[in-house]
């Protein structure tokens, strides 16, 4: 069984058989008992709100020391529960109203030793020893606070982190698999529809490789997607191979030197994603990657000559975009004046 506000009971408790002991071992009559009791139970009751009110508590507990202490006699540890409600601010993330709380406190005593009548009641000692405490207990509840936020931003941060993985692994997927099975469904309905035998057995075989590349693919990505195993623009000869086999001319003027991998990679997706969709909606004839270094960066552009129009905002652009942004770059895709265009920039 879970125990609710165990710090509260825990310091309500010391607090109170303080004060019985200081009533029990105290010869003379007690001076305002009442009130000291009721000042001892409101103190040590307003520290259960803590948590949703810690200034408010922090200075109400000081009020109710501030009129306990002078007026009330024999002295209990009612204190503590200032001390305690002053941590509790601090760790609340309220380090500069619990440290001047506590400046307010030493202020008082100050000035009620400088106006007392009757005397010093707090020697030089216990006064720099009550600083010392304050001070520490701000420090203690300030240093939790800043831990809590650490760990806090830690978390956000791994969680963040897992969220870019997961879509980085669902882009890696949606174009490894969409663009392997749209040219397995293109044969597909070739070999289907075919009556020439020969065209068929083409279309089966585009099939079959297609298929095992797909499965390549996918036990890479799968496997943390290693950059060793990677895809790449020198492996771009290969996706236009298999486009062709399609029935659709495919030209490539690649011009770039050694990339980084994530510029590397992008730039393939990127590529696969617009021959996808070329081969799926275009009703295109010919279509046109070129890649070249412009300063500072490298041009990806894909073009056909089929219907053109609007580009349908679905996965296919999105993951294009997404992968250009993700690398400070941008990507349009729009009509061209023979077809359709997809343009990305990818900064080096």
């Amino acid at each position: 069984m879970t125990i609710r506000y165990p710090a509260e009971i825990a310091v309500t408790v010391a607090v109170l058989a303080g004060s019985v002991m200081a009533v029990v071992n105290d010869p003379e009559t007690p001076r305002l008992a009442a009130l000291g009791w009721v000042l001892t139970v409101a103190a040590c009751a307003a520290l259960f709100a803590r948590h949703r009110f810690p200034v408010a508590v922090t200075a109400f507990t000081l009020a109710c020391c501030a009129v306990y202490y002078p007026l009330t006699d024999p002295d209990g540890i009612v204190i503590l529960t200032f001390a305690f409600a002053l941590y509790s601010s601090a760790a609340a993330g309220r380090v500069a109203a619990a440290a001047g709380l506590a400046a307010a406190s030493m202020l008082g005593v100050t000035a009620g030793e400088l106006t007392s009548t009757s005397g010093r009641h707090v020697d030089n000692f216990a006064f720099f020893l009550m600083t010392g405490w304050f001070i520490a207990v701000v420090a203690v509840g300030a240093v939790t606070h800043y831990r809590r936020e650490a760990e806090r931003s830690k978390e956000d941060e791994a969680r963040r982190r897992a969220t870019e993985e997961r879509l980085r692994i669902a882009r890696e997927l949606h174009d490894v698999l969409g663009h392997h099975l749209a040219l397995i469904n293109v044969q597909a309905g070739a070999a289907l529809h075919s009556k020439d035998p020969d065209q068929a057995q083409d279309a089966l075989g585009t099939i079959k490789r297609t298929s095992k590349e797909a499965l390549q693919e996918l036990r890479a990505t799968l496997g943390m997607l290693r950059q060793a195993d990677a895809p790449s623009v020198s492996r771009i000869s290969e996706l236009a191979e298999a486009v062709r086999a399609s029935g659709l001319t495919v030209r490539t003027e690649i011009d770039v030197t050694t990339l980084p991998p994530e510029v590397d990679l992008a730039a393939f997706r990127i590529v696969q994603e617009a021959l996808t969709n070329v081969t799926r909606h275009a009703a295109a004839s010919t279509v046109t990657i070129r890649i070249r270094e412009t300063g500072h960066d490298v041009s990806v552009q894909i073009e056909d000559d089929g219907r053109g129009g609007t580009a349908n905002p679905g996965n296919g652009i999105r993951g294009m975009t997404e992968r250009a942004e993700a690398l400070g770059g941008e990507l349009t895709a729009s009509a061209s004046e023979t077809g359709f265009r997809v343009l990305a920039r990818l900064p080096r």
